[in-house]
């Protein structure tokens, strides 16, 4: 019993610094459990500023824009995140990370075509939620604008994502589970589910240079309110704006990180 009892104390003893040792891992993790829990009590925030006199079709037509432009960024970040971690699982990131190509051009075949099944996929999601389940009515919604926005906002997302994907370079235990962290940051302060007016004023700063801020307001605006592109320009010029920085400072930041996978040796790590 005594032998067993030391051997079950080494166990804790092991854990525990291994806990140590990925401490700042540990925070992340807590982080992204605070962000999902904000935004479960921003819900009722946002009932509250309504006035708790709810038009249900309207507002479950709002929660599911906000659920089907998660789900479509969360399809970017995941295709982004995991560019690494796919080569890796496939033991191909020697012979990709060595080829005749730009990383740039590497970087975009990989936003191109998340952005198609991601579109597709949110396309096919909403209708299904919207008409099969719910059968809401959208009598003044103007779809093609909603489109065009959600297309601008993908530049956007690409090059946050972009700056996300080097996480798995520089750290093969858990940088993937880190870029989900700040998706989930994004998920808070963006006003996904809730209006952005509800967050605490210092959140509303973050909002603003969230594309899915942009994105969500300006689809919401053309299936709800019936706006058109022209109306919608207050959104548009930030997502074009954002666009512009994110891309060259994702391909940037993603370099930065190669050049130290590799010298440190952890291109070819699985853990």
């Amino acid at each position: 019993m005594r032998a067993e009892l030391v051997g079950a104390g080494g166990v804790v003893e092991r854990n525990y610094y291994l806990t140590k040792r990925y401490i700042w891992w540990d925070v992340a993790w807590f982080l992204w459990t605070v962000a999902n829990t904000l935004t479960i009590v921003f819900i009722a925030k946002g009932i509250e500023a309504s006035g708790g006199n709810l038009d249900v079709n309207r507002t479950m037509t709002t929660l599911l824009i906000g659920a089907v432009v998660w789900a479509y960024l969360g399809i970017l970040f995941e295709f982004l995140m995991e560019t690494v971690a796919w080569e890796r699982w496939e033991g191909t990131i020697e012979y990709t990370f060595m080829a005749p190509l730009s990383r740039a051009m590497h970087l975009a075949g990989q936003g191109v075509f998340a952005i198609a099944y991601g579109l597709l996929r949110a396309t096919f999601l909403f209708v299904v939620c919207a008409f099969l389940f719910f059968d809401l009515a959208m009598p003044n919604a103007q779809f093609f604008p909603a489109f065009v926005v959600l297309v601008v906002s993908s530049v956007s997302f690409i090059g946050i994502g972009m700056m996300m994907s080097v996480l798995p370079l520089i750290s093969p235990e858990k940088g993937t589970q880190l870029g989900f962290v700040a998706q989930g940051t994004l998920l808070v302060v963006s006003g996904v589910y809730y209006p952005v007016s509800v967050l605490p004023e210092w959140m509303q700063w973050i909002a603003t240079i969230s594309p899915a801020t942009y994105a969500l307001d300006g689809i919401r605006e053309a299936i709800l309110e019936g706006q058109g592109l022209t109306a919608m320009w207050d959104e548009l010029w930030p997502l074009m704006i954002i666009g512009v920085v994110s891309i060259p400072m994702g391909l940037w930041v993603f370099s930065r990180g190669e050049k130290y996978a590799k010298k440190h040796g952890k291109l070819k790590r699985s853990g």
